[in-house]
């Protein structure tokens, strides 16, 4: 009987012991996207909060027009195109297969028209209608999409046409396609404004929005969808809630249905289980160091930057400061403001956010009997 008891007691103390000492993490650790690759991200940091098979190059279908939406912004904000400009349309256009906006061979269209067919259409005629204008031809404008996907750290991603349509090589990661469309949204923000709208009507041909979470997830404002029979259904979506955007990709789902399920549970599962925290002010006292032949023996350390960290729900407690000094000590005379070092905020050994650190306040440089009676006192400590 005594033992009976003393088994029970030792069971329920090791149940106890599991439940407490797990990671908090792990109750996340259960979601797992039904996407071939996924990926999501915080906007303004680029913090990943979910990632699966997001390195592995795969058909990005039309989700490949992000980049040609990108150069064709990037060409306004540098001057050699304007949104009044009239746009011809070649025969290779107006033939393109797939998706279009129904360009007329021999036109001209306003270079605005053209964008807004490309976003909410998903235009190929108005691809490639863009790309001869810009560059000359596709090819051109081809090469121009790798050079730009090397500039903003595309690493494993490979463009072969501007409109995403099947072509042996033309490759994209989910990784690379978050970082593209992160780098699209926070440089050209008006993006959104063009690919939250649901409807587009160009000669008279009225179309809507493929993007299947507009009107239909809150917060929802783009950015692309794709889909061939290769490719499956992609979707790069995003959202905003609380003051929170989140960027997510979704690459080979097998239906629209999946699709769009996918890109919401990926975004619903960022915006329930991570939050933003003030973790501290600029200006907060965070560490002292040392001062050599100073009236002062030390100085305090401040913060250079405010610090905001995104983080599990559960895992405040868990951040991690660690401060990293230049040195242990620094010579007088000294300015405030003087760079010291840098503090990181940790979580699992992994920096979530960081900022230099500096001296607070100037400190001047010793007289003779201050640093002569230092210079002893520190000479019997020594000895001592």
């Amino acid at each position: 009987m005594v033992k009976s008891k003393i088994m029970k007691f030792l069971s329920v103390f090791l149940l106890i012991a599991i439940f407490t000492t797990m990671h908090p993490l792990n109750i996340y650790a259960e979601f797992e996207s039904t996407a071939g690759s996924a990926i999501l991200i915080e906007a303004s940091t680029g913090q990943v909060l979910y990632e699966k098979n997001s390195e592995v190059s795969m058909p990005p279908a039309s989700i490949t027009k992000v980049m040609t939406l990108l150069l064709g912004f990037e060409a306004i904000s540098k001057g050699t195109a304007k949104w009044t400009d009239l746009v011809s349309v070649s025969e290779k256009a107006w033939k393109m297969e797939g998706s279009k906006m129904f360009l007329q061979v021999g036109s001209k269209v306003s270079y605005r028209d053209i964008i807004m067919g490309i976003s909410i259409d998903s235009a190929n005629d108005g691809c490639i209608a863009l790309a001869e204008y810009l560059c000359g031809s596709e090819n051109a404008f081809v090469s121009a999409m790798n050079e730009k996907a090397k500039e903003i750290g595309l690493k494993n991603s490979t463009f072969k046409n501007c409109t995403g349509l099947p072509q042996e090589g033309h490759r994209l990661t989910a990784k690379d396609i978050v970082i593209l469309s992160r780098y699209l949204i926070q440089n050209y923000p008006e993006i959104l404004e063009i690919e939250s709208k649901t409807e587009f009507t160009f000669n008279d041909i009225r179309q809507f929005n493929r993007n299947p979470l507009l009107g239909v997830y809150e917060g929802a404002d783009g950015l692309k969808t794709g889909w061939t029979e290769e490719a499956g259904y992609c979707l790069a979506a995003t959202a905003k809630q609380n003051g929170i955007r989140l960027i997510a990709v979704v690459l080979n789902t097998k239906d629209e249905k999946e699709r769009q399920i996918a890109g919401q549970e990926l975004l619903t599962y960022g915006f329930k289980n991570f939050k933003f925290l003030d973790y501290k002010k600029s200006g907060d006292i965070v560490d002292n160091i040392n001062i050599e032949n100073g009236k002062k023996t030390s100085t305090p350390l401040k913060l250079d930057n405010d610090i905001k960290v995104l983080i599990p729900i559960s895992r405040e407690k868990d951040l991690k400061t660690v401060i990293s000094k230049n040195s242990q000590s620094l010579i007088a005379p000294i300015n405030a403001g003087v760079s010291a070092g840098k503090l990181e905020v940790k979580l699992d050994g992994v920096t979530l956010a960081s900022s230099g650190i500096s001296t607070a306040e100037s400190i001047d440089k010793a007289g003779f009997f201050r640093w002569f009676f230092g210079g002893l006192r520190n000479l019997f400590s020594f000895m001592w």
